[in-house]
């Protein structure tokens, strides 16, 4: 694999990962033939960010564990009114961390 096309990939998406999971992320995608690294390099990884916005925004409403795929959650978060507003404090602090997660279990799931 072309150390320069996984550069390029950590430099893109290296925020979307928990930052002690990079390493091991850079060393996985040295092992992968191209077409797998094309497939782990086109999926839409979700955004921290967007997922805190969202948050803040409309975290009550549970739309932000939506976004991340944890339906369950989401329609817990909906019924109970964000925990009636606990909840959605909380993840104001832990829903860009839940997201890079997220990411990083779809990421292994191709390993």
């Amino acid at each position: 694999m072309d150390v320069n096309r996984i550069d390029q990939f950590i430099l893109m998406h290296g925020n979307k990962f928990p930052t002690e999971s990079v390493p091991m992320i850079r060393e996985q995608l040295g092992l992968l033939d191209d077409s797998q690294f094309t497939r782990i390099a086109a999926y839409p990884y979700k955004s921290p960010t967007v997922a805190l916005i969202i948050s803040l925004l409309i975290g009550s409403l549970g739309i932000d564990r939506f976004y991340l795929g944890q339906v369950g959650l989401g329609i817990a978060k909906l019924l109970t009114g964000g925990g009636c507003g606990v909840w959605t404090i909380v993840d104001w602090f832990l829903i860009m961390g839940a997201t890079r997660r997220k990411n990083y279990e779809v990421l292994v799931t191709y390993f």
